[in-house]
């Protein structure tokens, strides 16, 4: 029964979009973190032991004998009601996300979201007077949320979604509120998290700066995994074949120049954007069959 049962987990996770890889990595460190809570105290053992090793430290030494955390620590949370707040909004706001751009960009910003976040928060922590002697730990993918939420905002602002008792309301809105609400937080007893909330914000933001100037500021970073996912595979056996003629005809055919290249990436840009600017006026139920798997399959690429 449980192994059926982590074997439909396992099929559900590969099939998933990059979306709902995140959701339940966070959910899986999140049920490994509360079993392992429950082992330490039958013996009376106490879970930060292990907590500086996978959370953002805001001590300077910490972070240098442990920087592996700026990345763990984006995927940690203890607390419930902080993983399902997180994940409702990761959810909500990363489908929306993937309307516009595409997987991968989703895995960068949601890194680069969390990296800044964590920079920021060891920043502040160490530079304003008021944080004197207020050293501690962070966790949470809150950065990196915030992060496709402003990103979100920025590229398609006057996409509305129904919020309960407040019906519907335009995404800039409610990146204008989310942001507004860091800033006047950053001094209250969860400060370090809302410092990194602005951290993931200025990331989300740059990052639509970048690319209306046609500059995808995750592709160095997806190049990166990409290099280490093909380093960790194994090396499949080669088979040699011999060519059929139309692959030959597919061979000897002529590779686009750059100038024909750029002109059919802008046509695809505008092809995009028309269908964005549909979705603005009138819905994404105005869309034709078409266009949904127009923008379906951008979003892949």
């Amino acid at each position: 029964m449980a192994a059926s049962i982590f074997d439909n987990l396992k099929q559900q996770f590969n099939r998933g979009s990059i979306l709902l890889k995140f959701i339940y990595i966070n959910v899986a460190i999140f049920l490994l973190l509360r079993l392992t809570g429950v082992v330490f105290l039958l013996f009376n053992l106490d879970l930060s032991v292990i907590l500086p090793y996978i959370e953002m430290p805001s001590d300077p030494y910490e972070f240098i004998t442990h920087p592996w955390t700026l990345l763990t620590y984006m995927f940690v949370h203890y607390d419930v009601w902080h993983i399902l707040f997180n994940m409702l909004w990761l959810y909500w706001f990363g489908q929306i996300f993937l309307m516009a751009f595409g997987e991968k960009q989703m895995v960068g910003l949601y890194l680069w979201g969390g990296i800044a976040g964590g920079l920021l928060y060891l920043l502040a922590y160490n530079l304003f007077p008021y944080f004197e002697g207020k050293q501690g730990l962070m966790c949470g993918a809150s950065a990196s949320i915030i992060a496709i939420v402003v990103a979100t905002a920025f590229r398609m602002p006057d996409y509305k979604i129904n919020l309960l008792f407040l019906g519907a309301i335009s995404l800039k809105y409610i990146a204008i509120v989310t942001i507004l609400i860091d800033l006047l937080s950053v001094t209250s007893a969860n400060g370090g998290g809302h410092i990194a909330h602005l951290g993931g914000a200025l990331l989300g933001y740059w990052f639509i700066v970048r690319w209306e100037k046609g500059k995808d500021l995750t592709a160095p970073l997806n190049r990166l995994i990409d290099r280490l996912v093909t380093a960790c595979k194994p090396r499949p056996r080669i088979r040699v074949k011999r060519p059929s003629a139309r692959a030959n005809y597919r061979a000897s055919a002529r590779p686009e120049t750059d100038m024909e290249y750029r002109a059919r990436k802008k046509r695809e840009s505008d092809e995009i954007d028309a269908i964005l600017d549909k979705i603005k006026q009138s819905g994404y139920t105005s869309l034709t069959a078409e266009e949904k798997k127009r923008l379906f399959e951008a979003g892949k690429k």
